[in-house]
C-alpha cells in the first residue's frame, strides 16, 4: 500500500527590506496534516551574503531557547504562538551585517519533512520610497484639495450672502 507522505508546509516572507537600527519582527508561520505535537520544534538559521556557512539563529522544542553565542546572541526573541501556527521571532538591532538569507524550519511529529521558509534580508540606511508612501502621498493631497475646495464653497456662498444683503438694505433705503 502506498501511504501519503505527511509534511509541515512553511510560510515566509520571501523578501523584506528593513532600516538600520530598527527591530524587525521575521514572520513564519506553517500548516501541518497533523494536529501541533508538544514534540514540535523550531529552528531558524542564517546564511550571510558571503554564502558562508549557516550559522544558528534561534531554537524552540517545548519553550524558546536563546542562543548563547554568535552574532545574535542576546538580539533574538521569540514572538511565536505555537497555538495558532505562528513561529516567528524578533531580531533587534539590525545591522548591515545581518543581510542575508533566514531559514525558518518545522518538524511537528510525525510531520518532519516539507518545505524550509526563506526570506532574504536586506538593511538599508533609510526606507525606498514605495507604492504605499506615493499612495498615501495621493489620498492626503486629495483629501486636502477637497477641504480647500469646501472652505472655498463656504466663503463664496457667505459672501453671496453678504452682498445680497447689501441688496436688499439698498433695495430697502431707497424706498
Amino acid at each position: 500500500a502506498l501511504w501519503l507522505a505527511a509534511a509541515v508546509e512553511v510560510h515566509t516572507s520571501k523578501e523584506v527590506d528593513a532600516v538600520n537600527g530598527t527591530n524587525l519582527r521575521l514572520k513564519c508561520t506553517f500548516s501541518s496534516s497533523s494536529p501541533v505535537s508538544q514534540h514540535l520544534s523550531v529552528t531558524w538559521n542564517f546564511q550571510p551574503e558571503d554564502q558562508s556557512s549557516h550559522e544558528p539563529v534561534f531554537y524552540y522544542f517545548k519553550e524558546p531557547y536563546k542562543l548563547p553565542t554568535g552574532r545574535f546572541k542576546e538580539r533574538v526573541t521569540w514572538d511565536g504562538n505555537i497555538e495558532r501556527n505562528d513561529v516567528s521571532i524578533v531580531i533587534w538591532n539590525l545591522q548591515p551585517t545581518d543581510n542575508g538569507t533566514f531559514t525558518c524550519q518545522v518538524k511537528n511529529p510525525p510531520d518532519v519533512g516539507g518545505t524550509i521558509g526563506e526570506v532574504r534580508l536586506r538593511v538599508v540606511q533609510k526606507v525606498h520610497f514605495s507604492e504605499i508612501h506615493f499612495l498615501a502621498v495621493a489620498i492626503g493631497s486629495a483629501c486636502v484639495l477637497m477641504i480647500i475646495v469646501v472652505i472655498v464653497v463656504i466663503i463664496c456662498r457667505h459672501h453671496r450672502k453678504n452682498v445680497q444683503e447689501k441688496r436688499i438694505e439698498v433695495a430697502d433705503t431707497e424706498l
